[in-house]
């Protein structure tokens, strides 16, 4: 085996570890038995790879070469479904940064109405 494929080897088992993680159980985690009811996690997981790769001319004795890859995952809660009596319901997350930015831009908005409004009646 030369260099190259013994890196390219290590390289594909290193991607393919990363993809084996994003799976269902990452999605749905393990039931939870809380006073009788049954709770079942869930999540978006999701994830995306890269790479590139280059070359160039000999130029004073340099050869040019290059390579480049990544990988990411991530997950985000979604709720719980609620399993009791029989019934399933469900229970999304509350993403509090979520609401406090949608509070903020519609604070900076109002505030920049009514700065208009203000300006308008100034000049008239």
């Amino acid at each position: 085996m030369t260099v190259n494929s013994v890196q390219d080897a290590g390289l594909l088992d290193t991607l393919q570890e990363a993809v084996d993680t994003a799976t269902v159980g990452k999605a749905f985690g393990a039931p939870i038995l809380h006073e009788g009811a049954l709770l079942l996690p869930v999540a978006r997981v999701g994830g995306g790879a890269g790479g590139g790769s280059g070359s160039g001319q000999e130029d004073e004795g340099r050869q040019g070469r290059g390579m480049g890859g990544g990988f990411g995952t991530a997950t985000k809660p979604l709720g719980v479904f609620v399993l009791k009596d029989n019934e399933v319901s469900w229970r999304p997350v509350v993403d509090v940064n979520r609401i406090v930015l949608g509070g903020q831009l519609v604070a900076v908005a109002a505030l920049l109405v009514v700065r208009a409004l203000i300006k308008r009646r100034a000049r008239n």
